[in-house]
């Protein structure tokens, strides 16, 4: 079959040099089932990058298998742009009932290109459409994707600063991070000061910002840091935009589907946003992205959005059986317990080591965030995000046949992806990967 050097050298050569994770990991994947993956060499890792949060149940769920071969041998078409089919009636069926009632009861949904930087183009659009305004506030840490719209809305400006002339028009607001506050202060009270500036902001005539079409976020960032919204910010939020009509987008495309413990994760401050964007694991590891919202915005005409692959059959047979999986009560249990279980083990990690400031998250999306303890410290007191310190972690635990991402400031969070599926087993496993390198490279740090 050959070697992971034979393959990434190939790949090396012909392939953009836009390409990321070949450089982070330098394999070529022969197997994989489960939160388990076998380069050709025989080699075996656990995933936690998991397809960057894709693949909810995991490389290979036998039930998934089964629905996708069952299609493809039915006879069943598996392209059909917008049309009607039985599949996609039962996919939509399924998404409206793990939908919170208040708004599956008036809900509209565009099927868009399989990315979810495309849904949420198409989100924007609508609410530009419906709002007949121009500009959308977008949060600092946020990412939306990397198209020249969603990639306009993403804090992150290592990308931007080589493309010019991305979307106009986008107001950039903080959001609430205990460890590293944008307003200097930290816990409750950061998150008041945030609360406070979004409000003033918005109902202050001489602010200079014109009212949005529309107001977007994530209720846990993720290539942000793994930074979770407090409850209390994401009940202003949507208190704030309900009294201004501005439509509140939550980007549940990777802490959305039972990634955080709950179907959602704007579900933990017992809000309804008007327009949710998914995209990741609904479609069951297969390529495909809606966006659900009040049908009060449904005021574009036929054509305003399209994509070619937007009818893709195979993915919405497959995500069907993935949103019935992770909507049951006690599958959603088991995503907190195992969570709590892994957060417990990176708290005492914590407390052993010098290069660990924050460890925080939700359910299976959990991040951990490194320091240079012997670096400048911010304004918080805290020392410096460890990119550095992370990058060490990260190439530690690849040859140690651990694979995890990095995200956050300056890299500095490794972040838990795994499948939602994991056993308890698998966990202990990548525990006992994570705590040794992370306890190497602290040695090596304190010299």
């Amino acid at each position: 079959m050959g070697t992971n050097q034979y393959f990434i050298s190939r790949q090396s050569d012909y392939e953009s040099s836009a390409r990321s994770y070949p450089r982070k990991f330098p394999l070529a994947i022969a197997k994989a089932k489960g939160a388990v993956v076998e380069d050709v060499e025989g080699n075996r890792y656990i995933d936690f990058l998991n397809g960057a949060g894709t693949l909810a149940l995991g490389h290979n769920d036998d039930e998934v298998n089964q629905a996708m071969v069952d299609l493809i041998q039915s006879g069943a078409p598996l392209h059909t742009l917008d049309l009607a089919t039985p599949v996609k009636d039962r996919f939509v069926e399924t998404l409206l009932s793990i939908i919170p009632e208040e708004l599956a009861s008036k809900a509209k949904i565009q099927f868009c290109s399989p990315s979810g930087t495309d849904a949420t183009e198409a989100a924007i659009k609508l609410c530009k459409t419906a709002t007949g305004r121009g500009s959308v506030i977008a949060f600092s840490g946020g990412y939306h994707g990397m198209g020249h719209g969603s990639m306009a809305l993403t804090g992150n400006c290592n990308a931007k600063n080589h493309v010019q002339n991305i979307m106009p028009g986008v107001q950039f607001m903080p959001y609430p991070y205990s460890y590293r506050c944008p307003m200097g202060i930290g816990g409750e009270a950061g998150t008041k000061a945030c609360i406070a500036y979004l409000e003033r902001l918005l109902k202050d005539p001489e602010s200079g910002v014109t009212k949005p079409a529309a107001i977007i976020l994530e209720p846990i960032q993720g290539e942000g840091g793994v930074v979770p919204a407090p409850v209390e910010f994401l009940q202003a939020v949507r208190r704030i935009t309900r009294e201004l009509g501005i439509p509140m987008i939550c980007d549940e495309i990777q802490c959305g589907m039972g990634r955080s413990g709950k179907v959602f994760a704007f579900e933990y401050a017992d809000i309804v946003p008007d327009v949710i964007l998914i995209s990741k694991a609904i479609g069951g590891g297969q390529p495909l992205s809606v966006v659900v919202y009040d049908k009060a915005l449904d005021l574009w005409g036929p054509g305003a959005h399209a994509g070619t692959f937007r009818g893709n059959q195979v993915a919405m047979a497959a995500g069907t059986v993935v949103m019935k999986r992770i909507s049951d009560p006690e599958f959603l249990k088991e995503v907190v317990r195992k969570g709590e279980k892994m957060r417990s083990r990176f708290l005492k990690l914590k407390e052993e080591v010098s290069i660990i400031g924050d460890v925080r998250g939700k359910g299976l999306m959990l991040g951990v965030e490194f320091i240079d303890p012997n670096g400048p410290k911010d304004i918080m007191g805290n020392p410096e995000p460890g990119g550095e310190v992370a990058l060490k972690v990260q190439r530690l635990c690849f040859d140690n046949k651990l694979i995890m991402e990095k995200g956050g400031r300056n890299g500095s969070v490794m972040r838990c992806l795994c499948p939602l599926t994991i056993t308890d087993e698998q966990i202990d496993e990548a525990m006992d990967i994570f705590e040794k390198v992370v306890k190497e490279v602290d040695a090596d740090v304190r010299g």
